[in-house]
């Protein structure tokens, strides 16, 4: 930590003309944005380095110039990363405190910086490469989950209990079964997570306020380039996809959330006292304030209602850019808050479920006395078509007869399935290659 005090500059918008906005007006209109701001700081900061290079290459800074800028940015994050520069309500936005402190250390090069941009692209620049790095880390996480959920498929070949319908027992399945429908709706989500992570990667630089930049001949492609997005985004476009962009990520959120509210619901409920299929790990387990015996499951509860916290952020994205005409509007800087939000909610998600799914211990004494003859109705009925009668008359003769049916042996119930995917038969590292490729 350096002796600087934070910010030792006049705290002055970047758009101010003479008159001040009253202080109400700010706090309305700045809102928490500030807080988020100080979260995406050093993106905006390496936003503004490639934009100084872009603006030497144009003739706006000097060579050395454009390496002043470098330094002073390069001291800038290191000062953030010490508390030392911060974001506050009264600065408005991290913009400010860039341009601010650029041309306090700087003078004429800090304030010749804002020139060919706008807020409108400098903000998505700075959004779309936090992304990068906060989708990359949901996705490492959400393969973390399922390489848990993989390796109790590897151990649950043969670990028998009841699968249910309508939550009634319907009929035999297995630990592998169970754990392997949850790990392929992780690879189906986690490439649902890729195609969003690839539509926010698109450059906005240079689009300005949505119209483009006169008189300067910017140029958009080599400065995509330079800060690794895969496009340049069509100048129109960029202000227009707002939200919609948004949207998709978050959308992509919610299909991990809404995989994990069920796996979530499904191991607090086999935590009953009256299931018993699981223990859960101590450490992941909370006590009761009242009742000494009481451990919960709240790790769980709120992995299941995360699902909920990401559809309302999506909710917000997909409404609030409705009916708006083109170009952009205030209203617009809520999604830089909705996204932010549930990005970071998924990453608590995948982060929470990963570090639980290894110490979840199945009881397979509990599971094998829940398999009531009733499961096996199905195989029975099945066995009969197979020697000749047909199913319906089958179905029929075997509901009228259920007190002849009894409980095999597990190696009698699981030899009666042969196809890929059923109980004795998930084929885990097919289902491996598939999750490292999802993404």
């Amino acid at each position: 930590m350096s002796d600087r005090t934070p910010n030792l500059v006049p705290r002055t918008p970047i758009w101010h003309k003479g008159t001040a906005a009253a202080d109400w007006v700010t706090r309305f209109t700045v809102g928490e944005d500030w807080r988020w701001d100080t979260v995406l700081l050093p993106y905006d900061l390496e936003g503004t380095r490639a934009h100084a290079w872009a603006l030497g290459r144009v003739g706006v800074l000097t060579e050395a110039e454009v390496a002043e800028v470098g330094a002073a940015l390069d001291a800038i994050r290191a000062e953030w990363e010490a508390g030392d520069v911060v974001v506050r309500p009264e600065d408005e936005d991290m913009h400010t405190v860039i341009e601010r402190e650029l041309t306090a250390r700087l003078g004429d090069a800090g304030k010749k910086i804002h020139a060919g941009r706008s807020r409108n692209d400098q903000v998505l620049v700075a959004l779309r490469l936090w992304l990068r790095d906060a989708l990359a880390q949901v996705a490492e996480g959400a393969e973390a989950v399922g390489g848990g959920l993989l390796g109790h498929a590897d151990a649950g070949q043969s670990l028998l209990m009841p699968g249910y319908t309508h939550g009634q027992r319907a009929m035999p399945t297995t630990v592998a079964v169970w754990a392997a429908g949850y790990a392929d709706l992780l690879a189906d989500d986690l490439g649902t997570l890729a195609a969003a992570r690839r539509l926010a990667n698109t450059s906005p630089w240079g689009s300005a306020a949505g119209y483009g930049v006169p008189v300067l001949d910017l140029p958009r492609d080599a400065v995509a380039d330079r800060l690794g997005f895969e496009r340049t985004q069509a100048v129109a476009a960029v202000q227009l996809s707002r939200g919609k962009s948004e949207g998709a990520v978050v959308h992509a959120l919610v299909q991990i959330g809404l995989t994990l509210n069920r796996l979530a619901s499904d191991l607090a409920l086999f935590a009953t006292a009256e299931f018993g299929f699981v223990t859960l790990p101590a450490e992941h387990t909370t006590g009761s304030s009242i009742m000494p015996q009481k451990r919960n499951p709240d790790v769980l509860e709120l992995a299941r209602a995360t699902a909920h916290r990401l559809t309302a952020e999506l909710h917000l994205l997909l409404t609030l850019p409705a009916n708006l005409p083109g170009g952009y509007h205030r209203d617009l800087q809520l999604t830089k808050e909705a996204t932010m939000r549930a990005v970071l909610a998924a990453q608590n998600l995948v982060t929470a479920v990963a570090a639980v799914l290894p110490s979840v211990r199945w009881q397979p004494d509990a599971m094998r006395a829940a398999l009531s003859p009733d499961l096996f109705a199905t195989a029975e009925a099945l066995r009969l078509v197979v020697e000749g009668t047909p199913f319906r008359d089958a179905y029929r003769a075997v509901g009228a007869d259920l007190g002849s049916l009894s409980v095999p042996s597990a190696d009698d119930a699981l030899a009666a399935y042969t196809s890929d995917g059923t109980p004795g038969h998930v084929d885990v590292a097919a289902l491996r290659e598939r999750l490292a490729t999802a993404g």
